[in-house]
């Protein structure tokens, strides 16, 4: 079992930034892809933005292409999702989420080994 806790959202302006973490509770954690989705009301889960064990290969999604940086650090079991120029369409609940598989860059909800509880990201006009 992999146990994700994801740390770092709240309320800012547009144009503003956060940086998101994503903290794992087993060592193995760095033989595991992670990947960030976020849910807004009403919409379906999206990904948004993936790392390879390593964090040799990154990945995201068009929509913040540019704006959205996701790195690792397995020495202390984290992910992160620094997240600049934020926009109120960024606005959602963010998910951290582990597979034991390279996905390259298709990443689908349905296919994840582990899932965090998710932190809100609002961002205001």
């Amino acid at each position: 079992q992999v146990q994700l806790v994801e740390s770092g959202g709240g309320l800012v302006q547009a144009g503003g930034s956060l940086r998101l973490s994503c903290a794992a509770s087993r060592r193995t954690f760095s033989s595991y892809s992670v990947g960030w989705f976020r849910q807004a009301p009403g919409k379906e889960r999206e990904f948004v933005a993936a790392i390879n064990w390593s964090g040799g290969s990154t990945y995201s999604a068009d929509s913040v292409k540019g704006r959205f940086t996701i790195s690792r650090d397995n020495a202390k079991n984290t992910v992160y999702l620094q997240m600049n120029s934020l926009k109120p369409e960024d606005t959602a609940v963010y998910y951290c989420a582990a597979v034991r598989a390279d996905y390259g860059s298709s990443w689908y909800p349905t296919e994840i080994d582990y899932w965090g509880r998710g932190t809100q990201v609002t961002v205001s006009s």
